[in-house]
């Protein structure tokens, strides 16, 4: 069969020096290079073919459509620069396999299946054909025609135009007639894509491109999974009627359904993301000359269309604007993504695109039929897309259908969650062309579905008794066990009966002086019996506990107790100086005669369930603490939850670690006690010391614990965890339960039911629950904070309040009766933080602060913070807090804190730069103001802030700290071997390059936890030290000196100590 082409090109010069690739050739090529065999860009589907057909024919007919379109003759070889070049063979051998899939139970499904397994298949890129064509029977007149092809040499347009002249070929010679072969080159295209390489207009068409993205914009999308290629994708019928008013919406706007299109996926993603710079990638077909029009190969490119709209225009105007970038950018269309992308340097941010989701619009207008045969073209998807979204609207206008087809990235969404989408634009769509003048912000952006599937998540209705206070449910547990051991304190314990009467007896003894419902009783007592007889006697007076921790600073201390307005403070001969000056009655539990008060159980008239409970402070961003209060209804919902959560032996015994100043001490002090469990309680420097706890969980046979992440992968890495066997429950709050941390759990205590819990001060400690089971397997994604506990309901919610679609972040929302009654003292704070709920009449909501989002599976995964309120080893704090104590040294103008590698570093400019202050002078003017875990570990002197163009803080680029930031004296080597060991283990244990004699630990950067692990790693190399020693003997010498030991030889990998232009990153 004789080839013929419309070319004036001379065919030795195709076949003998071949020809350059077209830029879009060589990303291709390039990325195909570093994925192997990877399907990424292997294209097309098949014919679905209903009528008889004659293989021959489809022989014969591809044979014919080769030898027409020299792009399917394409070969590619090696060239000089690495390069391949390629050109076109004057004939090449075809061959249409026929399968038979008539036999199986469904041929159907069998065929799209083997249509499945051939896409996957990888071409031999160097002079192997780069399409296929294979025939599946599934009976006498039902085939589907495999077409396949690399995308190197093919695009989704030329797809359809090849198939079109496909059909026409069978078409002719079924009817016996000679097919025209006649058709345009690609060389053409190659020869024009160099000439506009060369020319002004590839310049005018870069400056362009470059001037619209001078400042990047945020990535849109970010991946729940790293590493991961698979996609998928879901197909839904598109209302024909819809697209016909879209058609007409068009038309008056002098635009295109395209426009109207993109306007709407705008909306979508503009609106639940709450912000307007968005980029879309939108595929052009690039074949500006006619003649290209039906020339098969590689022509599209993706262009970044970049939108920015405020959201009060309306849907009508928005889609005028829409209509007007296109316009404006298309004029510069042929400028290559690829260099573009380049130029703007994304591989040095970690990017790959400036658009994660792509948007196309293809309306066919081709009526297949293949002789007497009608055909369907149907696309299949090589299940490796890249982009995160893709979304298709095609239309036929031969068959009147419709539809939307989304092929999505599985490493950034789930199926519901795409399925919901398409939902979602559909809804927008009606919407918007429902009444064009609708403003933006006006939209509702949340389907019907997820409104009902949203309120479902949210029905925690659970039948307790919620008018009783959390005496009572203690009260009744007495009754129950009156003889069983409640609490106990290393050789003390206490029964519930003798708890119960001591705490009786105190409680009288408040009352007498003056203790009321909702008044305040400050306690600054040590962990050990009487704190916890202090605490139920408080609350049986009525009162609500402010717990004053022993280790604050007295001027903290000082402010909580004026800030709560206590009428009453309890103290105990370890603590009774540590307040200060004190203006109220003071109780001390060791001269006071309150043992002298009857057993009997207090009356306390008017105390209901919504009487304060306790107040607990927290870091406030304006530089002082602020006190939250919470009710006893609140408290009581949370014991009950836990008790319904809780599946173990009730004989069994928590362990209560946690500092009685944090709001998580409050669910272990109360909950194992209105249950029958014992509440063991570690000795008052005990929570740090992970061998410790673990001596006690074997020796008191401890079933339930709470941790922190952080304490949660030190005491783990004890050895003798694994005999810790009575261990059911571990309860991890506070922090990120990692799947690598989850991993460690079930590898050392494969037993235990693993808690993450999540919730703030200002909704009674635990909001959200998700559950581990012992042999569940652990996901493989970030870890959900779970669903909302009982009689709670979670919101997540938009800037304006409204809730943001499944699947999108926005702030949580906490409702329900654990919800705090407000801030002592703060009620412009109180009105901006806690709202009357616009779902349910007469609730509350508390804004957290926090960025979540719900999974299509209703649990919920925390994303971070919308301010500058972080979490450190299981403290909230307030960075602003911290920053106005060191604003106010007087030798610091300003000062900026971030929390970097779970570390808090400081940055400050001097007031004067003659007078500098020492970096110990300003770690030692916090220390007087603020607890330890508040203290930065590095100062930063800057002379002036960097800033953003927009005259903001950059605060992203704050200079990591050297070894300058975290001390100032000068270097003194260590001296012995003891010191220079311990100088090893400093350095791996604190990351420094260097660690001197006379350096003090807990200056550079060291905390609890760190204490905790330089112990164990002094132990692994011989050295034993007690862990009280490295707080009594900071310095190194010092700590040498109480060291005891035979130094082993130490091997500290060098990827410990991390470099960075010989400074140390924190």
């Amino acid at each position: 069969m004789e080839l013929s082409r419309a070319t004036d090109m001379d065919d030795t010069a195709v076949t003998r020096e071949g020809f350059p690739l077209t830029a879009s050739q060589r990303d291709i090529w390039l990325d195909q290079m570093s994925r192997g065999d990877s399907p990424l860009y292997n294209i097309g589907g098949y014919v679905e073919l209903n009528g008889t057909i004659v293989p021959q024919l489809v022989q014969r007919a591809v044979e014919c459509l080769v030898a027409k379109h020299d792009a399917l003759r394409t070969v590619l070889r090696a060239g000089a620069d690495g390069l391949p070049v390629q050109s076109f063979a004057p004939t090449l051998a075809v061959s249409v396999p026929l399968y038979s899939v008539a036999t199986q139970a469904d041929p159907l499904a069998a065929a799209r299946r083997l249509m499945q397994q051939q896409i996957q298949q990888p071409y031999e890129l160097e002079g192997g054909p780069l399409f296929r064509f294979f025939l599946v029977r599934l009976d006498d007149t039902h085939n589907l025609l495999g077409t396949q092809a690399h995308h190197l040499i093919l695009d989704g347009w030329g797809f359809g135009q090849m198939l079109a002249s496909l059909g026409g070929i069978y078409s002719a010679l079924a009817r016996g007639e000679e097919p025209d072969l006649v058709a345009p080159s690609y060389i053409d295209f190659i020869a024009d894509d160099q000439q506009y390489r060369d020319s002004s207009r590839y310049t005018r068409d870069r400056d362009y491109w470059l001037a619209k993205y001078r400042t990047l914009p945020d990535p849109m999308l970010l991946p729940r999974y790293r590493g991961r290629w698979a996609s998928d994708s879901v197909v839904q019928a598109f209302p024909t009627s819809l697209h016909e008013r879209m058609k007409a919406l068009a038309s008056t706007c002098q635009a295109s359904a395209f426009h109207v299109l993109l306007a709407a996926v705008y909306l979508c993603f503009a609106g639940t993301s709450q912000r307007n710079d968005w980029v879309l990638g939108v595929p052009i077909l690039n074949r500006g000359n006619a003649r290209f029009k039906s020339t098969l190969g590689l022509f599209t490119q993706v262009s970044a269309l970049r939108f920015d709209f405020a959201d009060g225009l309306s849907f009508g105007e928005l889609v005028c604007g829409v209509r007007d970038v296109l316009r404006q950018d298309l004029r510069h269309q042929r400028y290559p993504l690829s260099e573009m992308n380049r130029a703007l340097g994304l591989l040095r941010e970690d990017r790959s695109q400036l658009f994660e989701i792509s948007v196309s619009y293809e309306q066919d207008d081709h009526d297949y039929r293949y002789g007497e045969a009608q055909a369907h073209t149907v696309k299949v998807s090589n299940r490796h897309e890249s982009t995160p979204l893709t979304l298709h609207l095609r239309s036929n206008r031969y068959n009147d259908k419709a539809w939307i087809h989304l092929v999505y990235n599985e490493a950034y969404f789930e199926p519901a969650e795409v399925q919901a989408l398409a939902e979602r634009l559909t809804f927008v769509l009606e919407q918007g062309l429902e009444n064009t003048v609708l403003a933006l912000r006006e939209f509702v952006l949340v389907t019907p579905a997820e409104t009902e599937r949203l309120a479902a998540w949210n029905a925690t209705e659970a039948a307790h008794d919620l008018e009783q206070t959390i005496q009572q449910v203690f009260e009744a547990q007495v009754r129950r066990t009156p003889e069983a051991v409640a609490v106990v304190a290393g050789e003390r314990s206490l029964t519930y009966r003798q708890l119960n009467e001591r705490a009786n007896q105190l409680a009288h003894c408040l009352r007498e002086q003056g203790v009321q419902p909702d008044a305040r009783v400050a306690i600054c007592v040590e962990r050990g019996l009487e704190l916890v007889i202090g605490l139920w006697a408080i609350v049986k007076a009525g009162g609500a506990y402010v717990p004053l921790d022993p280790g604050y600073p007295p001027e903290r201390l000082e402010h909580m107790l004026r800030d709560s307005s206590s009428v009453l403070l309890l103290v105990h001969a370890a603590t009774r100086h540590l307040p200060g000056a004190v203006t109220i009655p003071v109780l001390d539990f060791d001269h006071d005669t309150w043992h002298d008060q009857p057993v009997s159980e207090v009356q306390v008239p008017g105390l209901t369930a919504s009487n304060l409970a306790y107040v607990i402070y927290t870091s406030g961003s304006t530089g002082t603490p602020k006190g939250v209060a919470l009710e006893h209804r609140g408290l009581c919902n949370l014991v009950h939850w836990s008790s319904k959560l809780f599946t173990g032996d009730r004989s069994g015994a928590l362990l209560q670690k946690s500092p009685f100043s944090f709001d998580g001490s409050v669910w272990e002090f109360f909950w194992p006690l209105t249950v029958g469990m014992r509440l063991v309680l570690a000795r008052p420097d005990g929570q740090w010391e992970s061998a410790y706890l673990a001596q006690t969980v074997r020796e008191q046979q401890v079933t339930v614990i709470k941790f922190v992440p952080a304490m949660l992968q030190q005491f783990l890495e004890l050895e003798e965890v694994s005999q810790c066997t009575s261990l059911t429950d571990v309860f991890c709050g506070g922090g990120e339960l990692t799947a690598a941390l989850a991993h460690r759990v079930r590898e050392r205590l494969p037993g235990v039911r693993l808690h993450n819990v999540y919730g703030p001060t200002e909704a009674t400690v635990d909001s959200t629950v998700w559950t581990l089971e012992p042999g569940a397997a652990i996901p493989d994604i970030q870890l959900p904070i779970g669903r909302p506990i009982c009689n709670t309901r979670l919101y997540v919610l938009d800037a304006q309040d409204r809730p943001v679609p499944i699947g999108f972040s926005g702030q949580l929302h906490i409702g329900g009766v654990g919800v705090a009654r407000g801030y002592l003292g703060l009620p412009q704070l109180v009105a901006e933080r806690f709202i009357d709920s616009p779902f349910v009449a007469g609730d509350r909501l508390y804004r957290t602060g926090d960025l979540v989002r719900y999974r299509a599976d209703g649990n919920l995964e925390f994303l971070g913070r919308d301010d500058f309120q972080v979490k450190l080893r299981g403290f909230r704090l307030e960075l602003g807090e911290i920053e106005a104590r060191l604003s106010a040294h007087d030798r610091v103008r300003e000062a900026v804190v971030l929390m970097r590698d779970e570390r808090l570093v400081a940055y400050f400019t001097p007031r004067d730069p003659a007078q500098v202050p020492a970096i110990e002078a300003l770690r030692n003017h916090l220390s007087t103001l603020l607890p330890d875990y508040m203290v930065p570990s590095a100062y930063v002197r800057l002379d002036a802030w960097p800033l953003t163009p927009n005259g903001k803080l950059d605060r992203q680029a704050l200079p990591a700290p050297g070894i300058e930031a975290v001390i100032s004296r000068r270097y003194e080597a260590p001296q012995g071997a003891v010191e220079i060991a311990l100088a090893q283990i400093w350095a791996e244990v604190l990351k420094l390059e260097r660690v001197g004699r006379n350096d003090h630990f807990f200056e550079l950067g060291g905390h609890s936890l760190l204490a905790m692990k330089l112990v164990a790693r002094m132990r692994d190399a011989g050295l034993e030290a007690d862990a009280s020693a490295i707080f009594s003997e900071p310095r190194l010498a010092a700590l040498a000196t109480r060291t005891v030991g035979r130094v082993q030889a130490l091997e500290i990998p060098a990827t410990t100590i991390p470099t960075l232009n010989r400074r140390r990153r924190l």
